[in-house]
């Protein structure tokens, strides 16, 4: 069941805009976070929760998307996600935060998947102007953008082939295909 879980949670891209994420929602999925393992205990980790049209549309225009995908700048309207959780890093509790956020991530976007939703976890973000158009206070680092909606896409994983590249690409129907190394290439010794 977990195995399932994790090979359906991939990064999607393109949404089903007209479908919301509710609020309540949200918060179930940062209480999966907030749940997790924190190094020490801190629990640094703030998060700042978006869904709605207006809100979302401050922090779409500041996020990355698909860095293979060089002919592609994005989701158009009608395919951008309908919900956001930034994840943000509280100074005043640690100057570090370790793999805290990964792990937060994680555990949200699992619960996501569990839920029939899709995600994608953004770390290419530019985080003064996010800073600026979310009047996000300086005490807070910003350190992932958790995209999220009802997938409108298929995401499926190849093996790596022969050249090894690992780079995803979109073929002429729009599946998105991820290569994935061979388990034999990932343990050493």
């Amino acid at each position: 069941m977990m195995r399932e879980l994790i090979l359906k949670n991939r990064s999607y891209r393109r949404f089903d805009e007209h479908t919301p994420v509710e609020r309540a929602t949200l918060r179930e999925l940062v209480d999966l976070a907030r749940c997790s393992a924190s190094a020490a205990n801190w629990q640094p980790l703030k998060y700042m929760l978006s869904n709605t049209p207006q809100r979302n549309g401050l922090i779409f225009p500041h996020l990355a998307w698909a860095g293979y995908l060089k002919d592609w700048p994005g989701p158009v309207p009608g395919q951008r996600p309908t919900a956001y959780v930034i994840i943000l890093g509280d100074t005043r509790i640690a100057r570090s935060f370790g793999c805290d956020h990964g792990i937060a991530a994680q555990s949200i976007l699992l619960g996501a998947t569990e839920r029939g939703l899709g995600g994608c976890m953004i770390g290419s973000i530019k985080r003064d102007e996010l800073r600026a158009a979310l009047e996000i206070p300086e005490c807070y680092e910003i350190l992932l953008v958790l995209a999220l909606g009802h997938p409108a896409e298929q995401v499926v994983l190849e093996s790596v082939g022969p050249t090894g590249g690992i780079e995803y690409w979109r073929d002429a129907d729009g599946v998105h295909h991820v290569p994935k190394r061979a388990l034999d290439n990932m343990i050493v010794g």
